[in-house]
C-alpha cells in the first residue's frame, strides 16, 4: 500500500490507515484525515516539502515526513 508522500500531483487515494502515534495521530486526525476520507495531491513544492493536499472541501497542506504516515489506496 502506498504512502500518501508518494502519490504525484493529480492522483487520489483513500485513506485506510495512520501510521503516528499520541500527539502525531491526534494532529493528524483532527485536520480531518481519518481512514476512509478520499484525499487528491494538488501540488508539491520544488523539493517536495511540503505538499498541498485537497480533502473534505479545502485544501491542506503537510509535510513529508507528516504524509509518510498515512497510507493510502489509490483511486483510478
Amino acid at each position: 500500500m502506498p504512502k500518501l508522500s508518494e502519490l504525484k500531483p493529480g492522483e487520489e487515494g483513500v485513506i485506510s490507515k495512520i501510521l503516528g502515534k499520541g500527539g502525531a495521530l491526534r494532529r493528524i486526525m483532527d485536520m480531518g484525515l481519518t481512514p476512509g476520507t478520499r484525499i487528491k495531491v494538488v501540488r508539491k513544492a520544488p523539493l517536495g516539502d511540503p505538499i498541498e493536499f485537497e480533502v473534505r472541501g479545502y485544501n491542506l497542506s503537510l509535510r513529508k515526513n507528516e504524509a509518510e504516515l498515512i497510507l493510502v489506496e489509490v483511486v483510478k
